[in-house]
């Protein structure tokens, strides 16, 4: 049981750093074992007087402490196991420490440490107190300039951030190499990777006429899975220059694959360290998810060069500052780059796609964060364990957050509060304040008598506010009045403090249009202007709009392209909810209208699980959904979206209490009702959407295709029907890519017998073996699985390939398991099994096993007997816990 109690870390307590270190000096002598790393820096007081020089430092010996040329003995400083503390009383001291660390049994993946025997290095958030003593704070901004020496058979590329300026042979054979970074960084950002590795590289010339130099590095036998990521970096560079205006400000731009990682990838000034699974493709063992998805990652560790490293974050409660911007951006180059060399119609249905996708993953995170103990702002007032706060608020809400100014102020107003923020704070550590004064400050020049005042508490507020709707139409003044409630009740923390800090009205921008009862867009009049759509400002707590010139009872478009993160409450009918599945105009608007009939019928069966399928939402759902089957306007990527399913975890944050199982069962359910009802639709769509044999492509259109040919064999093979399996089986066997091969076996894993889908399985594995990131995917299409139980997935941890200690594979097993496979984590065994694995994981690193513990956070929203074993599970965890990452996640949970 751990003991001691983690500090609350409070945002006002914020105080500046009492010294400056313009320059720091690194000279690491590289060894898997021990790395002896001797630090030099002059701190300079700001203030005059004795002052106590603070840094940090974990897991590190300390060979040696000089302050300007004088050795130190054990009386001249104090030294405990996180602080290094050296009272000074000069206006400038000349620091040096020689430190060692030992990467190899730096299993928590902070600092330096090993994987597939070379050295990288994760610093963010504070990582870098792992490598050396020093001041590891975001505003603490210094010029680098690195010394690694090592054994050149060994490690014969040595990197760091910046510009490589001298490399020479040491009289004793080993090898030295001189990095420096021109431009100041916090420790964060500081960056090492040393090993053997293959490179891929081009030259090019930036905007203004610059050669710079991309590199991608690999493990050896792996360049040829780095084409894509290189040519992703390369369309990143040209996305920013043309889009932001924004040119990259080095010599050479470094990404680097590790096979052990905790995160996605790691923004290191020049220097980008990313998880294996965000570099590698090629079309036999990459899907076109992952395509994307690499195409995304490179793209925001990217566009951070400028919005997150130029402009850094203050401290850490300002996190959202760098993410939830670079996220917006992220988003905004991926729609960018579905859409690019399509016509018109093509190019918004790809959009619409990637604003789907992006929703769909705010929705399953970060609204289900909301609903539980964790739930803080985008700009958090406090945390014990920073790790814990790198959250779907933090990202994705953050870049909703982001995208409503660019609502607001339109695309060519937004693009000058970039430009003001960069202006008024490059080679600065700022806090969100600074960012929303910069757009401010176009917005209120640009609309007289505005601001972003009531803005400005999207960034004080946590929780997801309802919106409740109310219409009223006239028929004899032709008047239509639409009444906006907005209700934001406190959640999480904010709890504690509810009477004495009142939460306030939001500034929500609503996107809407009108629909007449056959689909077609009214143009009407409000304030004296006629549009088809509108964009209300909605910043009190109950508003009204009055249009005019409707010459019938409209059908309301709410919330087009989901123009702020909000639920709505609001009574649709059935039948008005077909008729934006049919006709409007706006796609997500279409999309959501089609979901939210599933949503109903969904949970009206979740409610009675034995109840015959003749509800009439049940059957409004067939009839949409055979319509849309049969409309081929629409793109194909667009029809695999609005004809899926919503899952079990997004269903579940519509419930309270919430039932998971119910929902899997009434999910199976429609799904086969669907399939037996439309099979002749989908067998149709199946065939349609069979690309010729030609060379596997992952743009937009073929990946469409590719998705709703998928979709159908899935809604086939749920029925169990013999011919569909065959299909699959087909499919299987004579797929030339990943994306088919890899919804073939799921199809027949998922839906056919054991004694079937073994030899399929089996066949993978052995095909697939000896490439790490296709046996991830392996491991989680079994344990996904609705046929996987806890006994099953525990054999499957015997298995030879799996190990916990590589976060890749323990995300692809246990993580699916207990967020995907809802038939069997949803038991007392599965929870037993959660938390052994989380206390298992803890162990080795407590960064992954506190993501593991957040799966079921928000226990106390379950029914029984749900609720009572997660809250047995949760007692168990807080006995056994040893880190401050899982104590802090236990703790806030068992404190509902």
């Amino acid at each position: 049981m751990r003991t001691e109690i983690s500090p609350t870390i409070n945002r006002h307590d914020w105080k500046a750093f009492a010294f400056q270190i313009p320059d720091i000096s690194l000279t690491l002598e590289l060894d898997n074992d021990l790395t002896t790393v001797t630090t030099q820096f002059t701190a300079s007081m700001l203030q005059a007087g004795s002052q106590v020089l603070e840094l940090h430092g974990e897991e590190l010996t300390l060979v040696s402490l000089k302050v300007n040329g004088k050795l130190c003995d054990a009386s001249r400083y104090s030294l405990d196991a996180q602080m290094l503390r050296i009272p000074l009383e000069e206006q400038h001291s000349q620091i040096e420490i020689v430190s060692q660390c030992s990467p190899s049994q730096n299993s928590a993946l902070m600092g330096l440490y090993v994987s597939s025997q070379q050295l990288f290095t994760q610093c963010e958030p504070e990582g870098f107190r792992r490598i050396t003593w020093f001041a590891d704070r975001p505003d603490v901004m210094s010029r680098y300039r690195v010394t690694l020496i090592g054994d050149a058979t060994h490690y014969p590329m040595m990197l760091s951030n910046g510009n490589l300026i001298d490399s020479q042979t040491l009289p004793d054979g080993r090898q030295q190499v001189v990095w420096e970074d021109p431009f100041p960084k916090p420790s964060y950002l500081f960056a090492v990777v040393a090993g053997n590795f293959d490179c891929r590289e081009k030259r090019l010339n930036t905007i203004s006429g610059r050669e710079v130099l991309l590199q991608v590095y690999s493990d050896p036998g792996d360049g040829d899975k780095t084409a894509w990521a290189l040519e992703s970096l390369e369309r990143s560079l040209r996305w920013d220059e043309q889009r932001f205006g924004l040119e990259l400000d080095l010599d050479r731009y470094m990404v680097v694959a590790a096979r052990d990682f905790n995160m996605g990838a790691m923004e290191n000034k020049g220097l980008n360290v990313f998880n294996s699974a965000y570099v590698l493709a090629d079309p036999q063992t990459t899907t076109d998810a992952s395509y994307r998805d690499i195409e995304a990652v490179i793209g925001h560790e990217y566009f951070h060069n400028w919005t997150g490293n130029r402009v850094t974050c203050r401290d850490w409660f300002q996190l959202s500052l760098k993410e939830g911007l670079t996220v917006f951006r992220e988003q905004e180059f991926s729609a960018d780059m579905l859409a690019a060399g399509l016509d018109s119609a093509e190019a918004a249905s790809a959009k619409a796609v990637k604003r789907i996708d992006d929703v769909c993953t705010l929705r399953v995170a970060q609204f289900s964060e909301d609903r539980g103990p964790m739930a803080h702002p985008i700009r958090p007032e406090s945390y014990e364990e920073i790790s814990n706060f790198y959250t779907a608020t933090i990202y994705e809400k953050g870049a909703e957050v982001i995208r409503m100014q660019h609502t607001l102020l339109g695309e060519e107003d937004f693009q000058a509060g970039i430009k003001e923020y960069f202006h008024r704070h490059d080679g600065q550590a700022v806090t969100c304040d600074d960012f929303i004064a910069a757009m401010d400050s176009v917005y209120s020049r640009t609309h007289p008598g505005k601001n972003l005042e009531v803005f400005r508490r999207w960034y004080q507020q946590a929780g997801t506010p309802t919106v409740a709707v109310q219409e009223h139409y006239n028929a004899e003044t032709r008047q239509y009045r639409l009444q906006l409630r907005q209700h934001n009740p406190a959640v999480g923390i904010e709890r504690l403090n509810a009477a004495e800090t009142p939460k306030l009205p939001l500034l929500i921008p609503i996107k809407m249009g009108l629909l007449d009862r056959q689909g077609n867009e009214l143009r009407v009049e409000l304030n004296g202007e006629r549009h088809t759509e509108f964009l209300l400002e909605l910043d009190k707590e109950e508003q009204s709009w009055t249009f005019d010139h409707v010459e019938s009872q409209p059908v309301l478009s709410i919330l087009r392209d989901f123009s702020a993160p909000v639920q709505l409450q609001y009574e649709q009918s059935l039948d008005t909810l077909k008729l934006l599945a049919r006709f409007d105009s706006n796609s997500f608007g279409r999309w959501e209208a089609a979901q939210q009939l599933a949503r109903m019928a969904l949970l009206e069966l979740s409610t009675d699980t034995s109840a015959p399928l003749t509800h009439a939402s049940v059957q409004a759902v067939v009839q949409v959904w055979e319509e849309l089957l049969q409309d081929h306007s629409l793109s194909p990527a667009y029809l695999a979206r609005i004809l899926s399913l919503p899952s079990v975890r997004e269903l579940q944050t519509l419930q309270d209490p919430m039932r998971p199982l119910d929902l899997a069962q009434a999910r199976h359910r429609l799904q086969v009702h669907l399939g037996e009802r439309l099979a002749s639709l989908w067998q149709q769509r199946f065939t349609q959407h069979q690309l010729p044999q030609q060379p596997y492509s992952p743009d937009a259109l073929s990946a469409g295709h590719r998705a709703l040919k998928n979709l159908a064999l899935h809604y086939l093979c749920a029925t169990t029907d013999a011919q569909a399996l065959a299909a699959a089986q087909q499919q299987y066997e004579n797929a030339n890519n990943m994306t088919d091969s890899l919804a073939a076996l799921q199809a027949i894993v998922y839906y056919a017998k054991p004694s079937v889908s073994k030899p399929y399985l089996d066949s993978f594995y052995t095909k697939w073996q000896h490439n790490p990131l296709v046996v991830d995917r392996w491991f989680s299409v079994q344990a996904c699985s609705p046929q996987t139980d806890v006994a099953a997935l525990r054999a499957l941890m015997q298995h030879p390939a799996f190990t916990l200690r590589n976060p890749n594979r323990a995300r692809s097993l246990i993580f699916q398991f207990c967020l995907n496979n809802s038939t069997a984590i949803h038991q007392v065994e599965g929870y037993e099994f959660w938390a052994e694995q989380v206390i298992a994981l803890d162990a080795l690193n407590p960064e992954i096993a506190a993501r593991l513990a957040r799966a079921f956070d928000n226990w106390a929203h379950y029914a029984e007997p749900q609720r009572h074993a997660l809250h047995t599970a949760f007692l168990r965890l807080q006995e056994q816990a040893q880190s401050a990452n899982v104590t802090e996640i236990v703790g806030k949970a068992l404190n509902i």
